[in-house]
């Protein structure tokens, strides 16, 4: 039993409808794998993904999108462990990154440049050449500044830059605020009106391969007719820029497929495919989509304790040892997660909490559940649909350790991140000897 309070469910009891998670003889399993059992062996909190989960849901979507021959990269923003980029890489998924950082987990991961796409408002040039060293298959350009760096960096590598502009279409997506991209005023993309000239002056580059265009409206969309209606746009502009005998010959279209965080329903992936060949199947481009939430979202939980109970001003409190350090989605984003406990004890009664974390900050609030089963110290649950933005945004915040990850394929789990404890981040801080300044040197002995 899942518990998620929705505007159609304000008691927060959904129906657990999952391809990987179950309840059998009372306890909640992951594929083959009893919950609990793991927690016996890997202490809370730790997130825990199921293999299956993800790659049934890069073989739906990849299955959906090859009528239109659309490659699918995943972004790697939303879960950059190195194991969970390996076992989508050996489906044939491509990266979508936006860090150097992350083009090193994906290399790291066994995945070919030729598949990584750099997309990202604010690329360092050291982030460009290497990018460039390696030969990745195309850096998304999003303002005329930056295309400036990448064509200084090409130069002087001695090579082409494979570049696509993205374009911010000005469309709304209809999500929250922190997560939207395409409108105008957002920080993301070039304005659509100024890309026309843009890409005609970087046509004439010798340094640069100017190969397309990009557009990303945004994360968690549920509705699908914003896509229609950028892609519509992308494609209007694709028709102006071939009218002036510049060539395009690939199509970005981003990512931002959203996920039902209650388990439910969420969008359908072959309506959305249905939109990409309705816009711009017939406009004869490499096309690539760049989902990140929809291929790892659901196969996540974030499995914690509760600690103690405490009443606050007639709310019953349940403390847990996870924290916003852990999952800052709900105080960035005011998300609710649903909560599963590990025993479903066959209590039906309601039993209201709010869950919250340890951490020293008014925000470390997981959410007020109106119906949850009795908690009590030694309590264990989890918090669903947490594997897409949960590891990867973790922090140490209040000197807590960076938990654990496991990875379960069926009757067995392995660990693929190991908690990095307090005593692994007091090595790091470790001072170093002092230095003299280069230039108080330097002065020093010219006297």
């Amino acid at each position: 039993m899942t518990y998620a309070p929705t505007k159609e469910n304000p008691a927060g009891r959904t129906r657990l409808n999952h391809d990987s998670l179950s309840y059998r003889n009372g306890k909640l399993f992951i594929e083959k794998l009893p919950v609990d059992d793991i927690a016996d062996e890997v202490s809370t909190p730790f997130y825990c993904y199921s293999a299956s989960t993800i790659r049934n849901a890069f073989t739906l979507l990849a299955g959906k999108l090859k009528p239109v021959n659309a490659s699918v990269c995943f972004a790697v923003k939303a879960n950059s462990n190195i194991s969970i980029l390996k076992l989508l890489a050996d489906l044939g998924c491509g990266m979508d990154i936006v860090s150097g950082g992350e083009l090193e987990r994906a290399l790291e991961a066994g995945v070919a440049p030729s598949k990584i796409v750099f997309s990202g408002v604010g690329k360092t040039r050291r982030e460009i050449r290497r990018a460039l060293e390696v030969g990745i298959h195309q850096l998304n350009v999003e303002s005329p500044a930056e295309l400036d760096s990448i064509r200084e960096v090409a130069r002087d590598l001695g090579c082409r830059a494979p570049v696509v502009f993205r374009v911010n279409p000005d469309v709304d997506a209809n999500t929250h605020a922190k997560i939207s991209t395409g409108k105008k005023g957002d920080k993301f993309g070039i304005n659509i009106e100024l890309v026309e000239e843009l890409y005609a002056k970087a046509a004439a580059c010798p340094e640069l391969d100017v190969a397309g265009l990009a557009v990303h409206i945004g994360s968690q969309l549920l509705n699908l007719s914003p896509y229609r209606a950028a892609y519509r746009r992308l494609a209007s502009l694709v028709d102006q820029l071939r009218s002036r005998d510049l060539p395009v010959r690939r199509l970005d279209l981003g990512g931002g497929l959203g996920i039902n965080y209650d388990f439910g329903v969420g969008p359908d992936v072959g309506e959305y495919a249905a939109i990409v060949e309705e816009t711009v199947g017939g406009l004869h481009c490499e096309l690539t989509v760049e989902p990140g939430r929809w291929l790892v979202g659901p196969a996540g939980l974030l499995v914690t304790e509760v600690l103690n109970l405490k009443e606050a001003g007639g709310t019953v409190l349940a403390i847990v040892d996870a924290a916003m350090n852990d999952l800052m989605r709900p105080a960035l984003y005011d998300a609710v997660h649903p909560v599963l406990p590990l025993h479903d004890i066959g209590d039906r009664s309601a039993h209201p909490y709010q869950i919250v974390g340890p951490v020293c900050e008014s925000s470390d609030v997981f959410g007020t559940y109106a119906a949850l089963p009795p908690l009590q110290s030694g309590v264990r649950i989890a918090f669903g649909c947490a594997g897409a933005y949960g590891a990867s945004m973790a922090s140490t915040y209040n000197s807590r350790d960076l938990i654990a990850e496991v990875l379960v394929e069926e009757d067995r789990f392995r660990l693929i991140r190991r908690r990095q404890t307090i005593q692994d981040l007091l090595e790091l801080e470790r001072a170093m000897p002092w230095q003299k300044s280069c230039s108080e040197t330097s002065a020093r002995t010219a006297l």
